[in-house]
């Protein structure tokens, strides 16, 4: 029996000839990976929402206006209604957090949303409405058939690198330039 090497804390870099429109170009953070499957936030996939729609849903005012502007991504096709909130730890402590990697937390409680519009959250943050799923087994199967690279997180691609870049960062972290890449022309 084979040892299984689980990808949390990696980005999954969509192939180019992944053509799913919800994972086309994408560049998927692993929040978790085990045997019963995986979870991950897509961070290159803007859904053309600001924070300042989100808090107006929920009743939270901002004052600082980089705040108000901050990107939502799609985090992928499942609860597409949740939010989650990849971020850099910091003192406090949220409702519903886990630690994803020593440095990154996962969070989906209103209460880091209240303290990012207050200006006292994390450093680092990038909001998502939605997850990617996959059951057990099923990850394993599509990178076996070729359907995604994955390389560890880098945090720079994570919060600073701009959104339209994100995919090509993430490949050349492998020394790949995945735009010289082809899609194979059969199965053998």
């Amino acid at each position: 029996m084979t040892d299984i090497t689980y990808l949390n804390n990696q980005f999954l870099i969509a192939m180019p000839g992944l053509l799913d429109p919800h994972f086309f170009h994408t560049v998927t953070y692993l929040c978790q990976h085990n045997q019963e499957g995986a979870l991950g936030i897509v961070i290159n996939r803007p859904t053309g929402m600001k924070l300042k729609d989100i808090f107006e849903q929920m009743g939270i005012s901002s004052e600082l206006e980089w705040v108000l502007n901050t990107p939502i991504f799609a985090g992928g096709p499942v609860q597409q209604e949740r939010g989650f909130v990849i971020h850099s730890p910091c003192e406090r402590h949220w409702d519903s957090s886990i630690a994803t990697a020593d440095n990154i937390m996962l969070t989906s409680s209103r209460d880091i949303l209240e303290a990012i519009a207050k200006g006292e959250g994390p450093k680092h943050f990038l909001i998502a409405l939605g997850y990617a799923g996959w059951g057990s087994g099923q990850l394993e199967k599509e990178i076996s058939e070729n359907a995604w690279l994955n390389t560890p997180c880098g945090e720079n691609i994570l919060y600073d690198t701009p959104i339209n870049q994100r995919w090509n960062a993430a490949a050349s972290q492998l020394g790949i330039d995945i735009n010289r890449l082809t899609t194979p022309a059969g199965h053998g």
